[in-house]
C-alpha cells in the first residue's frame, strides 16, 4: 500500500483514456451517445443484482472486502459522522460504518444509486442486520444528487465512479454536497504498478471474468462491461488531478494490491 500527493500529472499514453467526440461517452469499449449511458449502467446492475455480491466474492477471491476495510480505516468514523455512499446500492459501506461505530453513534447516513434494484437489495440487507433506523435509501445520480448543499460530513463511492457518464460533475456534485471540512473517499478498480502482475490480472480479466459472469448470473455482456470500464478509468495521478481541478483539496491516493484497486482521498475545505 502506497500514498502519494498528484497535482498536475498528465493522463498516460494509452489510447483507451482518449476523449470521446462531444456528446459522447464510452461504455465499455464502446463510444454512445451522454444520453444513453445511465440507462445502459442501470441494465447492467438489474440485470445482475441478485448475484452482485456473490461475484464480487467470487472475482476477487474476497479480497474486495479487505480493500472496503481499508476504506472505512482511512475514513476513521468518528460518533455522529453523517455519511452519504453514492453508487452505494448494496449497503456494503454503509453498514460497515453503522457496525464500526455501532447504531447508536452514527449520523445519518445516506446510500444513493442509480438502479432501483440495487437499493431494494441493500434495504433487504439493513433489515436482516437489524439496522431499523438512521439510514436512507435515495434513488438518484451521482452527476446531480438529489440533496441539498453542504449536507453531509463525508462522501464515499466504491466501484461506482467509473460507471457514471462523467466524471468532472460527479466530483462537482460530491464537493457541494460536503460540509466545510468534509471527507471525500473514492474506492475504484485502478492502474496495476507490478509488470508482472499486470500481465496476469489482463489475462484474467478478458479471459475468466466474462465467463464467470455468464455461469453466475448469466450476463456475460455485463461482466465484460466491468472488464472494459476499468480500462477506460483514469490511472491513479489522472483521477486525483481531476479532483483537485474539481476543488477538492488535500488529495493522496494509496494503491491496494499493486494498483488493481485505489483508493482516492480529498477534503471539502
Amino acid at each position: 500500500m502506497t500514498s502519494r500527493t498528484s497535482r498536475d500529472t498528465p493522463p498516460p499514453d494509452d489510447s483507451a483514456a482518449r476523449p470521446e467526440r462531444a456528446g459522447t461517452t464510452h461504455f465499455g469499449f464502446e463510444e454512445i451517445a451522454e444520453r444513453d449511458k445511465a440507462p445502459r449502467v442501470r441494465g447492467v446492475f438489474e440485470s445482475v443484482s441478485n448475484r452482485y455480491d456473490l461475484m464480487n466474492d467470487l472475482m476477487s477471491g474476497g479480497v474486495h472486502r479487505l480493500w472496503k476495510a481499508a476504506m472505512i480505516d482511512w475514513l476513521a468514523p468518528r460518533p455522529a459522522l453523517s455519511l452519504l455512499d453514492v453508487a452505494g446500492g448494496t449497503g456494503d459501506i454503509a453498514l460497515r460504518v453503522i457496525e464500526r461505530l455501532g447504531p447508536e453513534r452514527c449520523g445519518p447516513v445516506v446510500v444513493c444509486d442509480l438502479t432501483p434494484d440495487m437499493l431494494a437489495l441493500g434495504r433487504d440487507r439493513a433489515l436482516d442486520r437489524g439496522v431499523l433506523s438512521g439510514i436512507h435509501w435515495v434513488c438518484g445520480n451521482a452527476e446531480a444528487l438529489p440533496l441539498p448543499d453542504h449536507c453531509t460530513d463525508a462522501y464515499t463511492i466504491a466501484f461506482g465512479l467509473r460507471n457514471v457518464t462523467r466524471i468532472e460533475p460527479a466530483l462537482a456534485e460530491a464537493r457541494r454536497v460536503l460540509r466545510p471540512g468534509g471527507r471525500f473517499l473514492c474506492l475504484e478498480f485502478s492502474r496495476v504498478v507490478l509488470p508482472v502482475l499486470a500481465r496476469l490480472y489482463d489475462l484474467y480479466s478478458f479471459n475468466v471474468l466474462p465467463a464467470m459472469g455468464e455461469l453466475v448470473t448469466g450476463d456475460r455482456d455485463a461482466y465484460r462491461y466491468l472488464v472494459e470500464s476499468i480500462r477506460r478509468f483514469p490511472a491513479q495521478d489522472e483521477l486525483a488531478a481531476m479532483m483537485w481541478a474539481a476543488g477538492l483539496e488535500q488529495v493522496r491516493y494509496r494503491n491496494l494490491t499493486g494498483g488493481v484497486a485505489a483508493l482516492h482521498s480529498a477534503w471539502r475545505l
